[in-house]
């Protein structure tokens, strides 16, 4: 598979904004290392869809925002970018999309979250990679793609299982143990697909006044001693041995204080009456 846009990406920049130094081959560690080093460098954010603006998934703006920025971005964004990355690389990937189970109490929800699986050169196993699911129960390294191996990732602890499906590929559910329970995160299948199809879902969650991500702030960033997750003016912290500690801010200007110490987020002018 042929990388995207192999001549417009900035590879030294986006290592420079991970603070990664080390040396990228397309093999299995530096998939791990250059996933997490992206779930900790750059924060998952929503301003713009709290706009009601629909974010560029162009490669070259994505670097704008997400690399040379202050800013974060959500799922199309960072996993576009992300998957560009790793095309350039020389690993294979291949865009996939999976219905959010986080909070649904049992209702079947469309499929508007966006992961990647990735195909590593001489290796016969495939890895889901996602760098912008914004929630604790996310992934922090690329899992391998088989059922029931639990792994422990950062915080959390992960594993794929395999549900039946009335459909022609087989049905993975991420889960994560939060609590002592395993939660699933989100139900996937291995279709691919294009870019033009996540441009569709892109617009809808961030125009559809529906969309959870037009009514409320959502940031969410992992660093090695600590889970961040702000949703409206709610901050919760999870400690690395799983203590947590959940607050009120204040006010917008509170908010906006959290964004930038807290999150390294640059909040956007136009994005102040929406805190």
């Amino acid at each position: 598979m042929q990388p995207v846009y192999p001549h417009r990406l900035d590879l030294a920049g986006y290592l420079s904004r991970l603070g990664w130094s080390g040396h990228p081959h397309a093999d299995v560690a530096t998939l791990r290392a250059l996933h997490r080093a992206h779930v900790q460098g750059i924060p998952f954010e929503n301003l713009q869809a709290l706009m009601g603006l629909a974010p560029s998934l162009a490669l070259g703006d994505l670097q704008e925002k997400l690399v040379r920025g202050s800013r974060g971005g959500y799922c199309y964004e960072h996993n576009t970018l992300f998957a560009a990355v790793l095309e350039a690389l020389g690993f294979g990937v291949a865009r996939l999309t999976a219905r959010v189970r986080v909070g649904s109490r049992g209702a079947i929800r469309p499929r508007t979250h966006m992961l990647l699986l990735v195909d590593v050169p001489g290796e016969d196993r495939q890895f889901v990679a996602d760098v912008g699911f914004g929630n604790l129960g996310g992934l922090l390294e690329a899992i391998e793609l088989v059922a029931n191996t639990e792994v422990q990732d950062g915080i959390c602890r992960h594993r794929l299982v395999s549900e039946p499906y009335d459909g022609p590929s087989e049905l993975w559910v991420l889960q994560a143990l939060l609590d002592g329970v395993w939660a699933d995160q989100y139900a996937f299948t291995r279709e691919p697909f294009v870019a033009d199809d996540f441009e569709v879902v892109n617009w809808h969650m961030s125009t559809n006044p529906r969309s959870p991500f037009r009514r409320t702030l959502y940031a969410h960033r992992s660093r090695p001693d600590a889970d961040l997750a702000l949703a409206g003016r709610t901050l919760v912290i999870t400690r690395a041995d799983g203590s947590r500690r959940k607050r009120e801010l204040s006010g917008p200007a509170e908010v906006r204080q959290v964004l930038a110490d807290d999150f390294g987020i640059d909040l956007p002018a136009a994005a102040e009456t929406h805190l």
